[in-house]
């Protein structure tokens, strides 16, 4: 449900929706049923800087459009918080969640309520002056979002691992510490990609490799001070997404050349599946920036990115307890008696 979300949100985004419904009204669940109550969420669409500035003279039918993309948003995400809340009550009444799983779940619960309201504060930015949500607060939603689902993944993955004894880990120490910074630098390059998505930037130098016949494009970091380009320089924050995305799929690859050969267990399984995701995500992205941002692709890229970081979370799970398990293999107090 959280991968369907953020798809959704990402449509949303896309078709310029998430400014629709200018309330949050955090408990409805019922659209508009007849012509009074859409001419009422159409007049007070009307009364927003996004109507007034850039779709001055939108029928009512062209509103009920892009209503209907930011309503299912919402909804789906107080269904997700129903989905979750119901069964764990009953699980919890049923004594089925020990206390530290209580704490991971009840946690999860909250970081689900708190997505819900950062992203009425990001609508919230774009309601005041201008006709668009802050790139700050866009990042910081999507951010979220991917945190919360890559927490929900670790848990799974716990108690999936409960059902049947894992294989130890044989990878080196090198590539153990690859397997716990990959899910953060795959963070890192999904919000660089929002802060693309937040002020427009795949729009421009729709090529690759190079950025207008350059490999390093005129005016980087041109702003004043310097370090604000990252945030707010189309060319620079295009940039950095690039690096960081080919640096992504180098570490990727740099891991699975490292850990083939010794991987045990679903391991070498988890690493190809990874690296063959790395790969495409890569060829969704250019292929997205090389076409100009057409909806399909891009949501093809933004669905891949969450494929690439449910992979990362799983190979650093593969390796949770690795160090542990390694060192009582190598200790004479846990030799195997003689025969």
């Amino acid at each position: 449900m959280i991968f369907i979300m953020v798809v959704i949100g990402g449509a949303t985004r896309l078709t310029e929706s998430g400014l629709s419904m200018v309330e949050w009204k955090p408990l409805t669940m019922v659209p508009p049923l007849n012509d009074t109550q859409w001419q009422a969420e159409f007049a007070a669409y009307q009364t927003s800087p996004e109507y007034k500035l850039k779709n001055a003279g939108m029928s009512l039918a062209a509103f009920k459009t892009i209503y209907w993309f930011e309503f299912t948003h919402r909804l789906w995400g107080r269904l997700i918080g129903f989905a979750f809340a119901f069964p764990l009550l009953w699980f919890i009444w049923k004594g089925a969640v020990d206390r530290p799983l209580f704490f991971k779940l009840g946690g999860l619960f909250i970081l689900g309520g708190l997505q819900g309201a950062l992203g009425w504060f990001m609508v919230a930015s774009g309601l005041v002056d201008r006709p668009d949500v802050s790139q700050y607060r866009l990042t910081a939603h999507l951010a979220l979002a991917f945190a919360v689902y890559g927490l929900i993944v670790w848990v799974a993955l716990d108690l999936f691992a409960k059902e049947g004894a894992e294989t130890p880990s044989t990878l080196d120490p090198a590539s153990r510490r690859l397997a716990v910074l990959l899910p953060f630098f795959a963070l890192a390059v999904v919000g660089a990609g929002a802060f693309v998505a937040g002020i427009n930037a795949g729009l421009i130098y729709n090529t690759f490799p190079l950025m207008d016949g350059r490999v390093i494009p005129e005016g980087l970091y041109a702003m004043q001070p310097w370090f604000m380009s990252a945030f707010e320089d189309a060319t620079t924050v295009q940039f950095n997404h690039r690096v960081l995305a080919i640096m992504l799929v180098i570490l990727v690859a740099v891991t699975w050349w490292r850990g083939r050969r010794t991987a045990a267990g679903r391991t070498p399984g988890v690493l190809n599946a990874m690296l063959a995701m790395a790969l495409v995500q890569a060829a969704l992205g250019v292929s997205t920036l090389v076409l100009q941002v057409p909806l399909g692709l891009a949501l093809a890229h933004q669905a891949g990115a969450l494929v690439l970081f449910t992979l990362t979370v799983w190979f650093a799970h593969t390796q949770r307890g690795a160090h542990a398990v390694g060192a009582r293999t190598a200790s004479p107090l846990h030799a195997e008696p003689a025969e």
